[in-house]
């Protein structure tokens, strides 16, 4: 509507301009035999023919001020009575011209139509001419508060008439668009943020349109989604499992009976250990510190040097299981996302266990 109202302003204004410019020069085109006559018969003064045209284009409301000059480039009519008789150069000396348009016109020998600079007036100039000599010319100055009044007019109509088509279709409009498109969507907002990471599931009821083909799509990217994060977890487990019978298999090879292990990941769980853990937790879930607990300070500290110094075994000595054991601890990994812990504790020599 706002654009609308931009275009037709326009559009208006063009039009009443256009009108108003050309509705003046038809009407001095109208009298144009009279006062080319009078301007052929007497140069000099005006007649009483011209002298009422005179008058009758001063009564124009449209029209603000009146030049009428003769061949001779003197004033033959203006409303006042002081300029008659003077030449266009003293004229000019009293009242400055506002445009260039009797100039222009006398070169061209046409009517001549120019703004005023910041004054709401157009200045029309209109020669007259026999056989290609100009004989005079006049000059009139035209309001264009009328046809703003006219503009305003339009425009208000418009306003108006604009208001009503919106509220005759916007109204319709908007109820359709609220039940058919936004409620809908605000349904499918809720269903995606209600979403749960466990199922994937999108609870949106079936449509048969736009808005339901789109939560078909998003369904089925959820599904795939699922697929692949269960995927990615069995997967997971599936390594884990083979990492443990691996650690399993190899420390139960190389490393005596006499001897504990424990072997931690990336986050202190425990993957595997050769013995049997307390309370009958096995090595599944199992944080290290569920194994060793805060009082063995010593042990966390070889365990925290192993950390800083990786791939180079660290030794020392600590209480496990009520028993003095050396301890030797390894770190083995070059990234934060995949580390093992090798703890091992052994008798000192010389110590049965």
């Amino acid at each position: 509507m706002c654009l609308g109202g931009v275009f037709y302003y326009n559009l208006f204004k063009w039009t009443f301009d256009e009108k108003l410019k050309q509705d003046i020069i038809e009407t001095v085109k109208v009298y144009a035999p009279t006062m080319r006559n009078g301007l052929l018969k007497s140069p000099q003064a005006i007649s009483f023919e011209e002298w009422d045209i005179m008058q009758a284009l001063a009564k124009d409301e449209r029209i603000a001020a009146i030049l009428y000059l003769s061949r001779a480039g003197k004033v033959r009519w203006h409303k006042e009575s002081r300029f008659i008789g003077r030449s266009w150069d003293e004229f000019q000396k009293d009242v400055p011209p506002p445009t260039d348009a009797i100039g222009q016109a006398y070169l061209a020998k046409l009517p001549k139509v120019r703004q005023v600079p910041k004054e709401p007036l157009y200045e029309i100039a209109i020669p007259f001419s026999v056989r290609g000599e100009i004989i005079g010319i006049i000059d009139v100055l035209v309001s264009k508060a009328g046809a703003d009044v006219l503009i305003g007019s339009a425009m208000r109509k418009y306003i108006f008439g604009a208001i009503g088509v919106l509220f005759l279709l916007g109204l319709p409009l908007y109820f359709f668009f609220h039940h058919y498109v936004i409620s809908p969507m605000e349904t499918l907002r809720d269903s995606v943020e209600t979403i749960s990471l466990k199922n994937f599931d999108l609870r949106f009821p079936s449509k048969k349109d736009e808005i339901g083909d789109l939560a078909g799509a998003v369904s089925r990217l959820l599904g795939k989604m699922k697929m692949e994060i269960d995927g990615i977890v069995n997967r997971d487990k599936k390594y884990k499992d083979a990492e443990q019978k691996w650690w399993r298999s190899l420390l139960t090879t190389i490393v005596p009976g006499k001897e504990y292990v424990i072997v931690v990941d990336e986050n202190n769980n425990i993957l595997y250990a050769n013995f049997e853990l307390s309370g009958g937790m096995d090595a599944k879930n199992i944080h290290l510190l569920d194994v060793v607990d805060g009082q063995q300070q010593n042990l966390l500290r070889l365990v925290g040097q192993a950390f800083e110094t990786p791939n180079r075994p660290v030794e020392g000595e600590t209480v496990f299981r009520n028993q003095n054991l050396n301890v030797k601890v390894l770190h083995v990994g070059e990234s934060s996302e995949m580390n093992r812990t090798l703890i091992m504790f052994y008798p000192k020599p010389g110590i049965s266990m």
